[in-house]
C-alpha cells in the first residue's frame, strides 16, 4: 500500500499500557503510605493481584478495604493520585525504531487516542513523542462525542495534510472500535495483535484489512512514495 500519512493509536500500540497501570498503583502505594502505616510495596502486590485475579473495576475500592482506609474520599484521592502522575514508561526500541524510520522518510506521523485528557497527554510526553509526531490527537479534547469509533480525528488529519482517506494508513490494537467507521471512508488499517484484545473476535467489517504481530513488521508492509 502507497502511504502519505501514518497515524498510530497510543495504547498497546506504540508501548504497553500495562506499563502505565504500573506506575499508577506505584504512586497510590507511595501516596497512601505517606497517610497511613502501609507499606508501599505491601499496598503495590495486592494491587497487582487484584488486577490479575479481578481486573481494573474495583481495585482502589478493594485494597483500601484490605488495609482499613476505605471511604468515597480516598477512592476518589486513588483516581486521582494514579491519573495525575507522571508515568514512568519508556517506549520498546521496536517502536523507537519504527517511527525513526518513517520520520527520516519524511512521512507525516499522527497519534489518534481515546481516553482522559490529562492521562494521554502524560503518557505521550513521558514517552517523548513529541519528537516523532506533528500532533497528538486524544479525542476527549474534542468531546467524548468524537472518541472513536467517530472518524473526526481522522477526518482533520487528512484535511490538514490535504491527503486522500485511501493514502493514510491507522496502526491500533481494538477491534472493537478502532477499524469499523475510518474503513469505510477509505482508510488504510493495520491490527497489532497484541494488549487486552489480542484474542478479540468480532464480525469482518471490524476487522482490519491487515493483521501483524510485531509493530516492526510495519517496515515490510507499508510502502511511501520513496519506495
Amino acid at each position: 500500500m502507497k502511504i502519505k500519512v501514518i497515524i498510530f493509536d497510543l495504547d498497546d500500540t506504540l508501548y504497553n499500557e500495562i506499563e502505565f497501570v504500573h506506575s499508577g498503583f506505584r504512586e497510590v502505594a507511595k501516596r497512601f503510605s505517606k497517610i497511613s502505616s502501609i507499606d508501599e510495596d505491601k499496598y503495590y502486590s495486592f494491587m497487582l493481584n487484584e488486577l490479575k485475579m479481578k481486573g481494573r473495576g474495583k481495585v482502589f475500592d478493594n485494597v483500601l478495604k484490605k488495609f482499613n482506609l476505605y471511604s468515597k474520599k480516598n477512592v476518589k484521592k486513588s483516581i486521582s493520585f494514579y491519573r495525575t502522575h507522571i508515568p514512568n514508561i519508556n517506549l520498546p526500541k521496536e517502536s523507537i525504531e519504527i517511527l525513526t524510520y518513517f520520520k527520516n522518510k519524511n512521512i507525516p506521523i499522527y497519534i489518534v487516542t481515546d481516553g482522559n485528557k490529562l492521562v494521554q497527554a502524560n503518557k505521550i510526553k513521558a514517552l517523548k513523542l513529541d519528537k516523532f509526531v506533528s500532533k497528538s490527537f486524544i479525542t476527549h479534547r474534542y468531546g467524548k462525542i468524537h472518541a472513536k469509533p467517530s472518524t473526526y480525528c481522522f477526518e482533520k488529519i487528512a484535511k490538514t495534510e490535504d491527503v486522500n482517506f485511501k493514502n493514510i494508513v491507522y496502526i491500533a490494537d481494538n477491534v472493537n472500535k478502532d477499524f469499523i467507521n475510518i474503513k469505510k471512508l477509505g482508510f488504510q488499517t493495520i491490527r497489532i495483535q497484541k494488549g487486552m484484545f489480542k484474542e478479540a473476535i468480532r464480525p469482518i467489517q471490524y476487522h482490519a484489512k491487515y493483521e501483524i504481530d510485531n509493530i516492526i513488521d510495519l517496515r515490510n508492509l507499508i510502502k511511501t512514495e520513496e519506495d
